[in-house]
Order: structure tokens, then sequence, then C-alpha cells
């Protein structure tokens, strides 16, 4: 390996720290996933008092890249912010050059010696991308010729300074970044002004839509829930699930994945049913209606990577916490895939509950983030908004008795069974 820490100035050691992990998705402009954007902090669970400490990041990727970056971010790239302690410290050795955008912290200056070391990283192939860029200043000019990628907020960034930076950056060859996009006409306003990305949770975000009816597939899944949770015989779901061949053919690429365990490969329907039992079966319907929709130009696949994440967090949560109570994560699991459903069918969740029966307990965590699996919830979606981590996650750790690294090692889980559900869901 090429030793890419030697430079004019010694590289600061820093050492490790307990952490936490975020990540959001950046998407392609076809609503593909591209990347995650990926937060480490440290995060004592004593005082409430948190400091964004933004050099904790070198020793945290150290951390990740050993316990594997592929669990983090699957077949994606990840964004990692840093900072000037970051670039002059010998950190670089650990990741994956070929998996990672540094992302430029907008209140790191530009030394000569800060622009000598970036300038070095990318001739050992490191990409760069510059972060929350909103004028053309003389720092932007320093750093444009040594980055790949530039990130705009929608959310604070004129339209008319939006309208004139674009295309500026876009003749420099300069991948754009739209972050911060939270509506679909902010959406639409990046795909106007030739952004090749986008950042933000407009996908997740539900567009209340009256007399949306749900696909013939969709359909079928729910009407095959409604048979596993009735008691309904074998012959008589599998003679439901042949009524629609997509259905069959998603049902079992599903169960063939490594998340499933199957010890042998599961070839028939009927193999399928007796094979996983009623409890696997109703997981994996659950499943099903996110993977369906993702057929059309695979615009719902980031909702199925959240959905899979967040429902197997929660039941992983829901195993360490309450590990006499083997119901606890299936329930846990059911909360965490529903709780996106509201997206997923464009109504609210107060509707999907009068069609769909659920316990109070997952109820009351659907609609008011209340009681044990409403506590799994918020720590699960405080995740998911990178924003808002630090003031939210340390409460929530402290009121389920948890440490920052069992959060990180359920993560860790959740990330590569996730992964593995959806690349070999589609």
């Amino acid at each position: 390996m090429i030793d890419i820490s030697s430079t004019d100035i010694a590289p600061k050691p820093l050492r490790v720290r307990e952490f936490y992990l975020g990540r959001q998705p950046i998407l392609d402009r076809n609503q593909a996933l591209f990347g995650y954007e990926l937060l480490f902090r440290n995060a004592p669970v004593g005082p409430a008092n948190i400091s964004s400490d933004l050099s904790a990041t070198a020793s945290v990727i150290a951390h990740a890249s050993q316990l594997g970056m592929e669990k983090v971010i699957g077949d994606a790239l990840g964004f990692v912010n840093v900072d000037a302690d970051v670039i002059m410290s010998d950190i670089f050795v650990f990741l994956p050059r070929e998996k990672v955008v540094l992302e430029i912290v907008e209140s790191m200056q530009v030394t000569p010696q800060i622009h000598k070391r970036i300038t070095e990283l990318v001739g050992h192939g490191f990409t760069f991308a510059l972060e929350n860029v909103v004028a053309d200043s003389s720092q932007v000019q320093q750093l444009i010729p040594l980055v790949e990628y530039v990130k705009m907020d929608m959310s604070t960034v004129d339209l008319a300074v939006l309208s004139t930076l674009a295309p500026r950056f876009k003749r420099e060859h300069k991948k754009l970044v739209a972050e911060k996009v939270e509506t679909r006409e902010e959406f639409k306003t990046g795909l106007d002004l030739g952004f090749d990305y986008f950042q933000g949770y407009y996908f997740a975000k539900p567009a209340i839509m009256t007399g949306k009816k749900l696909s013939p597939s969709q359909l079928a899944v729910m009407e095959l829930m409604t048979l596993v949770t009735s008691d309904a015989d074998n012959m008589e779901i599998e003679r439901a699930i042949k009524r629609d061949v997509s259905l069959a053919l998603n049902l079992l690429r599903l169960v063939n994945t490594p998340a499933v365990g199957a010890r042998q490969r599961i070839d028939s329907l009927s193999q399928a049913v007796s094979v996983l039992g009623r409890r696997q079966l109703q997981r994996w319907l659950q499943i099903m209606l996110y993977a369906e929709p993702s057929k059309r130009g695979h615009s719902m696949t980031p909702l199925l990577m959240l959905a899979t994440t967040r429902g197997r967090l929660l039941e992983l949560l829901a195993t360490k916490l309450r590990p006499s109570q083997a119901h606890a994560a299936d329930v846990a699991f059911t909360v965490g895939i529903m709780s996106l459903m509201d997206t997923l069918f464009g109504v609210s969740m107060d509707e999907i509950l009068k069609q769909i029966h659920v316990i109070d307990e997952v109820g009351e965590a659907l609609l008011h983030r209340t009681g044990f699996y409403g506590d799994l919830l918020k720590l699960a979606e405080c995740i998911e908004r990178i924003e808002d981590m630090e003031d939210q996650i340390v409460p929530t750790l402290r009121e389920l008795a948890m440490s920052t690294d069992d959060l990180v090692e359920l993560e860790m889980a959740a990330f590569e069974w996730s992964d593995n559900v959806v690349r070999y869901a589609l």
C-alpha cells in the first residue's frame, strides 16, 4: 500500500472515541440510490452537552473500516465530512478510496498547507466534494479544480443564486448535489437547474393524494397478508401467490437472499411457504409492499432500503432490550416497516390503521411515537435525520439504557441485512 500519510507536516494522531452512525441517502436524477452521506459523532452517554467534533471522524472511519465499510454503504458511495484536522491526519491509509468521497466542510480555511495536502490526496486517487457552496468566493475558486462534487443547500440558497452558480459549475464539469431537498417542488427545481444528485428526505415524506389506489400487486400482497394472519391453510396461501406472477417471482427472490439464511435453495412456492413459516412469510410480505413499485424505474429503491433498515434495526433493538420477550422483536419489525406505509401509499397513517388492524402498542408508536416501540422508532428516525441527531439521540439512548457502542453494532447489522435484501429483491 502506498504511504500517503507522508507530508511535510507531521500528521496529527487521533484517538478512537465512542461514536454512532447516521446515513442519509443521495439519489440520482431517476431517484435511484447513488450514495450515502455518513455522519460520525463522538457521543458520550453521560452529560447531555455534546460537542460536534469533526476531528473524531478520522478515528471513527478507521473503526468503521475495520468493521467493514461495505456493511454501511453496500454498493453505494460514502460521503464523509472532513475538516482540517482530518485532512492533515494519517487516517487515509484506512479508507477504500474508490468507495468514499471526502466532503470538505464549509467552515474550513484553506491554507497553503491544506491546499497542498488535498492536491496530494487527489493525486493518490481520493475524491473530494465541496459542501454548502453559497457563493463563488475566493476559497471556492481555490478548491474547485480539486473537487469532483459541489453541494448546494436547496433550502437556504436563493433561487437566483442557484440559477447562476449551477451553470457555472457545470461548465467546470463538476457534479452537482442538491442538499436539504424536502419537497417534490425542490426536487423538480434541482432537475431543471441540471443537478446530478439529490440529498434529503423528500422521497420519505408522504404526498397525501385523495383517491390513490394500490397497484394490483400491492393489493395481492395485502390480500395474502390477510390470509396469513387469519391462519388460512398453506394450499390456500400458495394458490393466492400463484395468481400474481410478479408476486410469486419476487417472493422466490426474497426467500433466497442471504438475509433469510436458508440452508438450501428454495425453488417452489410450497417450499417457500413451508420453510419460512407464517411469521417469516408475513415479514417478507411486508417488505414486498415496498419492493413491487421499485420496478418502475427503480424510483422507490431508497424507500425500500429505508424501510428494511428501519424494520431490522427496531427488531434488533427490541431483541437487545427485551431478550426474554420473543414477540417484541416481531412487533418492533412491524412498527419499523409500517412507519413508512403512509409514504408508500400516499395516505395518512390514521387512514392506514383504519384498514390494517394492529395492536394498541403498534398504533400508539405509529401515530404518536409513544411507548416502548415509539421510543425505538424515534431513535431510528433521529439517526436518519442527520441534522437532528445530536440533541435527541443521547437522551433517547439514556431512556433505553443503551450505550453508543451497542447502537453502532446493531446499526451495522441492520445496514448489512437491508443491503442483502434490496440487492436481491429487485
